[in-house]
């Protein structure tokens, strides 16, 4: 039974760990980089410990630094958060040689289900449906991969079999293209996750991307908690979640609830985990792969069904069976997620960095916000952009909109570029109030141009304001306030008046 925590993990998640922690009565350890030094999640824990210099290879990813700082704070425990190690089974491997209880899958789940070639043969065996590409297990080189691509047929995408997030994939058209990216998404890969291995996978066009998260426990309990939908994606990174998928029946839920359960049971899971499919247009799924970690977007889920994921996870983790069964799984009302990216809609989502001046959060009834930032705090360019994330939850689908709508207009940052004004867009968007989008939305049918239209820009007017705005703080600064002729105030005058005349 562990005590201590560390978190090997930054920004936003380490926080919602550190806080399911505290929660839970458990001790937490942070780590952190020279960039990360004055971080939130730093703040949060009991205690903290410098990993290194800024690039993550050099802190994040070091599992050796992170293993000696557990022994020397006396954690008894790490939980891996997303990203970094987490699908990394040699350090669960690692943490369980060192007799430290991993908080999450057991190393041979991971290489299982966390390298994608290997899981895909493993839901194979148990019959379940895949998308077409390259099957065989093991690194493949360019050459071999160049000589299958045209077997599987164009358009396919090439993937990092390690981790995700978009990194280490790209989108192939034809054949005369691919070795220039193959090279270009080994090297993300390698940079993102130590491992540039990758593999093929035929592009499904029109599809939906939807996710069942799973919970599997020490005693032989599985169970799903519904899906995510999560089609609303540019260059295949999530932007927007909601729970449940506006496209997605009763019927069509049972069945994937049950499919992706069995993909659990086959590698015999334990812990949080994520499975995920294409769904065509004919409701037809297939498998896509398994992230054998605690996904960014888990809070709609927790939102939805009102199960606390981190502390289950905690709860798994030393030992116990899970606290509800498959019957006690309930969707309730409709969740939505926007990621908070510090990044500029306007001219082609590029990174914006800087130091947060000011941040106003918005609150309310059935609003969420997951963050690691505070005014004052730097935005570096070493890491992913996400800042924030904004979940809402409503009684219908159109109240979780609405309540977006007014999270959105409320949510204020100053000092660097956001895509918030991308998600207001997106929450007028006729056809995402309808259901009616895919994978391709983002890219090929939607224009933040759209929300500038009748409005009239006049930067005259603007620097006009700008101008009187400036001036009027100049004359607030020379302002003095001079001491009043009298040392008191006139509350002591009066109580000074009266005792004279008593």
């Amino acid at each position: 039974m562990f005590k201590k925590v560390l978190i090997a993990n930054r920004g936003e998640i380490a926080v919602r760990i550190l806080r399911a922690c505290r929660e839970t009565g458990l001790e937490t350890v942070a780590v952190y980089s020279e960039a990360d030094r004055q971080a939130l999640h730093v703040r949060y824990a009991d205690e903290a410990y410098l990993l290194g210099p800024a690039p993550s290879r050099d802190s994040y990813l070091r599992a050796d630094k992170i293993l000696e700082i557990a022994k020397k704070s006396g954690a008894d425990a790490i939980h891996p958060g997303y990203g970094f190690l987490a699908e990394r089974e040699d350090f669960a491997q690692a943490c369980a040689d060192e007799g430290l209880t991993f908080i999450g899958p057991k190393p041979s789940a991971i290489a299982a289900m966390g390298d994608k070639m290997t899981a895909r043969n493993t839901v194979i065996a148990a019959g379940v449906p895949v998308v077409p590409g390259t099957e065989g297990e093991g690194s493949l080189s360019d050459s071999e991969l160049l000589a299958i691509a045209p077997q599987i047929g164009f358009p396919l995408l090439i993937k990092a079999t390690a981790g995700g997030g978009g990194k280490g994939m790209r989108e192939v058209k034809s054949l005369e293209e691919m070795p220039l990216l193959l090279q270009s998404a080994r090297r993300e890969a390698e940079s993102a996750f130590g491992d540039g291995n990758v593999y093929l996978e035929k592009l499904v066009l029109g599809a939906r991307h939807i996710e069942i998260q799973i919970l599997a426990d020490t005693h032989g309990n599985v169970i799903y908690l519904g899906e995510r939908e999560c089609s609303l994606q540019r260059r295949h990174q999530k932007l927007l979640e909601e729970a449940p998928s506006p496209f997605v029946d009763e019927e069509l839920r049972q069945k994937m609830g049950e499919v992706a359960v069995k993909a659990a049971q086959a590698v015999d899971y334990v812990n949080a985990g994520t499975i995920e499919f294409l769904v065509d247009k004919d409701k037809n799924f297939f498998f896509l792969e398994m992230n054998t970690r605690l996904q960014v977007e888990h809070p709609v889920t927790e939102m939805a069904t009102g199960i606390d994921i981190v502390k289950e996870q905690l709860r798994i983790a030393r030992g116990r069976q899970l606290s509800y069964s498959q019957a006690d799984v309930q969707l309730k009302g409709a969740a939505i997620e926007c990621r908070i990216n510090a990044e500029d809609p306007y001219n082609g989502f590029l990174p914006s960095t800087g130091r947060i001046a000011h941040s106003l959060l918005p609150t309310g009834p059935g609003i969420r916000v997951d963050t690691g930032v505070y005014p004052g705090f730097e935005i570096t360019p070493y890491y992913d952009p996400m800042i924030a994330k904004l979940i809402v939850w409503g009684e219908t689908r159109a109240q979780a909109i609405l309540r977006m709508r007014r999270a959105l207009e409320e949510y204020k940052i100053v000092g660097v570029r956001t895509n918030i004004p991308f998600h207001q867009t997106m929450m007028d968007s006729h056809r995402f109030m309808g259901g009616q989008y895919d994978t391709r939305f983002v890219e090929e049918r939607f224009s933040m141009q759209d929300s500038e239209e009748g409005r009239e820009v006049r930067p005259d007017i603007a620097a006009i304001l700008a101008t009187l705005v400036a001036h009027q703080r100049t004359q607030r600064s020379a302002q003095i306030v001079r001491r009043g002729e009298r040392d008191t105030s006139n509350w002591k005058w009066v109580g000074r008046w009266e005792r004279m005349h008593r």
